[in-house]
């Protein structure tokens, strides 16, 4: 087995600040599916927004993640337990939880000794939810720039497991019952500075800024801000979920 991948303890700050939260269809959709609400695991929690939605919910949330950075910053709740650990070896005991997530981080893991590590640690029934986002849509003139910056600009700088992401998770193995696959519409509105610090927390953007010592996000503001203007533009965020069952 591969060893884990951090790409984000460096800008855990801008991380926290400016990535999407997730909407209440999504933790709905999911929810509906999973009666017993004793005890959930968040896996690569990151700053934990995923974690803290589900402890309104269940008795008892663990989330883990392998950057101490971003656990550092994670949203405090006294029924969430953080810990250091990756994704395919994990702490727990066996079949200790009834519903496992993991948001915009599978495509990072070592996939098949994850779920293996999934089937043991969930009781029998427990539901597995595994979901992510693409390239944003803004407006047609604006997305052929985003297109060209996100494939072009800093794709040379993106990790070969990005392909996951464009592909929706559709060629990765999903070894269990039930199968749903759904998609959600994350909708906000931001001005122009809002979406660029977005775009800097792109691991390609934060390596493009390491290998080159300069910011791709400047120019390309430069070429974004009269097309979008001074106010804010709507921006959307296709989220893609797939769930099964243990």
């Amino acid at each position: 087995m591969l060893p884990p991948i951090d790409r984000f303890s460096g800008h855990a700050d801008l991380y926290a600040q400016y990535r999407i939260d997730y909407p209440d269809d999504l933790y709905n959709f999911i929810l509906q599916a999973v009666p017993q609400r004793a005890t959930a695991w968040d896996c690569a929690t990151g700053n934990g927004q995923v974690a803290g939605a589900l402890a309104d919910q269940f008795n008892q949330v663990d989330a883990t993640d392998i950057s101490e950075t971003q656990l550092i910053m994670a949203v405090q709740k006294s029924n969430i337990r953080y810990q250091i650990s990756p994704a395919e070896r994990t702490p727990f005991a066996d079949h200790t939880f009834d519903l496992i997530t993991v948001a915009q981080a599978l495509h990072w893991f070592d996939v098949d000794a994850f779920h293996h590590e999934v089937h043991r640690v969930a009781k029998l029934g427990a539901v597995i939810a595994e979901w992510g986002y693409g390239l944003a849509n803004i407006s047609p003139d604006l997305d052929v720039l985003m297109l060209d910056f996100y494939r072009n600009r800093v794709g040379p700088y993106w990790d070969p497991q990005r392909k996951y992401i464009d592909t929706a998770y559709a060629t990765l193995p999903f070894p269990f019952a039930d199968v749903k696959r759904t998609e959600f519409m994350v909708q906000r509105h931001w001005p122009l500075d809002r979406f660029l610090n977005y775009l800097r927390t792109w691991s390609a953007v934060r390596q493009y800024i390491h290998e080159n010592e300069e910011d791709p996000v400047v120019s390309l503001g430069d070429r974004l801000k009269p097309l979008w203007g001074d106010g804010e533009r709507e921006v959307l965020f296709p989220v893609f979920l797939r769930m099964g069952r243990v």
